[in-house]
């Protein structure tokens, strides 16, 4: 798709209702120092509003320890509320490549970030850190891009390999219908590398309200689980409604659910499997984790320590030292930003991270269990 394509799409979006509204951040400032911004789209209203909001916070909790080193660099971050909303997301990113955002970073939805790709690729911008495990971001040819976070594929291994050492054959699977096809393909073919058929496979709305149609297909058909790639607010009302109906298998989720589907599992002291592409935060011991809730305190603003403000802040840890790099090297442009970026190699703490001339740079990926408590065991 050629940016004329992507125009076109943002224009028949518009026709159906495209409103995008700005999420300003203050941060620490300095008169005298060179002030580096970046952009960010993300949804900071509507059903996906608490991931948005805490990807935002991570951000500038690293962005806000940054400045308080006194490097003579102050960072700043432009974030505009997508709503969860592909077309808003799309309208963003036109807005933030006008302006004069060194970067894109922690995007928060993955099917805006992929419909805008021919933008990254003409207007020489870098989106690094989308918090989505998209594999259209990952497609051979994308150009612009870098990602953090591993891909649904590799979430996709660890989740199917768990349930095949359970001895669970009757599979069902609930996704977003307007995903990349690519992503609900590689879960069946990860499947199937199991031996396994998934015996029913149900596509939602991400911004739905109701899922019983969804919950009552589940039940008709007894699968031992169900595995989940949706953000949280589908995950949670299905699984109280299969819950109520006494449905006795397990509940897989992939990373995208974020901390919400914890907290509101945790709540409701149900349980679930869950997909990690950061480090656990209950894991103190690890560096970037005890950093990061340091930082977070910083903030005060209430946010606190999760896999999705953990995730904002490695994001913006790697835009730190990505700008770092580049203003050593002599020069700070959209384009040199990428080019450290696609050679960047370092270690957050814990979190090792390493394009080394790929556009991937983590192959963390963990599986957990939220017991009914609270506690992250497994």
């Amino acid at each position: 798709m050629q940016r004329r394509s992507f125009m076109q799409a943002l224009s028949a979006a518009s026709a159906v209702g495209l409103g995008t509204s700005m999420g300003a951040w203050p941060l620490i400032s300095r008169a005298d120092s060179r002030v580096v911004r970046f952009g960010q789209s993300a949804s900071l209203t509507g059903g996906q509003s608490a991931y948005g909001q805490d990807m935002r916070s991570g951000i500038a909790a690293a962005f806000m320890a940054a400045n308080a080193q006194n490097t003579g660099v102050r960072f700043e971050l432009n974030c505009l509320d997508d709503g969860g909303l592909r077309a808003n997301c799309m309208k963003n990113v036109l807005n933030l490549t006008e302006s004069d955002a060194i970067g894109l970073i922690g995007f928060t939805s993955g099917v805006g970030a992929e419909a805008s790709l021919p933008v990254f690729e003409d207007s020489r911008i870098s989106l690094m850190g989308t918090a989505s495990g998209n594999l259209g971001l990952r497609a051979q040819g994308v150009k612009n891009v870098f990602n953090v976070r591993v891909g649904h594929d590799a979430e996709y291994r660890r989740m199917v390999g768990y349930a095949k050492d359970f001895g669970l054959q009757r599979v069902g699977i609930v996704y977003m219908g307007d995903a990349a096809v690519s992503n609900l393909n590689a879960l069946k073919q990860t499947l199937a590398d199991a031996n396994i058929t998934p015996k029913v496979s149900v596509a939602i709305d991400r911004n739905a309200t109701n899922f019983d149609a969804a919950a009552r297909d589940l039940l008709a058909n007894r699968p031992d689980c169900v595995m989940f790639t949706t953000n949280a607010e589908p995950i949670c009302k299905i699984i109280e409604q299969m819950s109520a109906a006494k449905y006795p298998g397990l509940y897989y989720a992939s990373s995208y659910s974020g901390q919400t589907l914890i907290d509101k599992l945790v709540a409701r002291q149900q349980g679930c499997v869950m997909s990690l592409v950061v480090p656990r935060p209950s894991s103190m011991g690890t560096p970037v984790v005890n950093q990061c809730q340091r930082d977070l305190a910083l903030l005060n603003n209430g946010s606190r320590l999760g896999v999705t403000t953990l995730e904002g802040y490695i994001v913006g840890r790697i835009a730190v030292e990505a700008t770092h790099q580049a203003i050593n090297s002599g020069r700070l442009s959209r384009a040199r930003f990428g080019e450290v970026l696609a050679g960047l190699r370092t270690d957050l703490g814990g979190f090792r991270v390493d394009f080394g001339g790929t556009s991937q740079g983590s192959k963390f990926v963990d599986l957990m269990a939220v017991d009914r408590y609270g506690r992250l065991v497994g």
